[in-house]
């Protein structure tokens, strides 16, 4: 099982550092921006994370002679997704340094753009800029920004794992051959 979550964890981390640095060019172009940069970095977690469905499946199938109980499932993948969220957040460490060194004055500058284009009061204003500016001073902090970085991903690795889990614990759903090795 080691084996197996170790590397569908890491092929799920390397996942997103391609994605993460293939985008690169996207942002400086402007096709990629935070109005649609989220929804398309959580397209890219799924996808990422269909690591998890694929390495419990394998685990299931080489390890269990195709069956295995929801806990186990969950095990794994929860285990695949904390070392895809770690390659994830290193990622993100690597990309502030070397293609985004800006990213939270950027951030900051959107989300008040953002508001003033809302018609937020000049008191809602103030507010922002002054919750923007503590989270500027925590995310100055390498282990505090890794663990918001965290926070971010963990989520929707869980929910995948827990899906993943009730679909591949039911025989009927996914065909189940056990693979076998001479």
């Amino acid at each position: 099982m080691s084996k197996i979550v170790f590397t569908f964890g890491l092929s799920a981390g390397i996942i997103f550092l391609t994605f993460m640095f293939g985008a690169i060019p996207f942002r400086k172009s402007g096709i990629i921006t935070f109005e649609n940069g989220e929804i398309i970095g959580y397209v890219l977690m799924v996808i990422a994370f269909s690591m998890v469905f694929a390495g419990i499946k394998l685990h299931r199938d080489r390890n269990l002679e195709g069956l295995i109980t929801f806990g186990e499932a969950l095990k794994v993948g929860l285990l695949i997704t904390l070392i895809a969220s770690i390659g994830y957040a290193v990622a993100w460490e690597f990309y502030l340094k070397f293609a985004a060194r800006d990213f939270m004055d950027e951030y900051t500058a959107f989300r008040l753009q953002k508001a003033v284009n809302s018609g937020v009061n000049d008191a809602g204003i103030r507010s922002l800029w002054d919750e923007m500016e503590q989270i500027k001073e925590l995310y100055k902090n390498p282990l505090l920004r890794f663990g918001m970085t965290l926070t971010e991903i963990l989520p929707v690795g869980i929910l995948i794992s827990l899906i993943s889990s009730v679909l591949l614990k039911k025989n009927e759903l996914i065909i189940n051959k056990p693979i076998v090795h001479e």
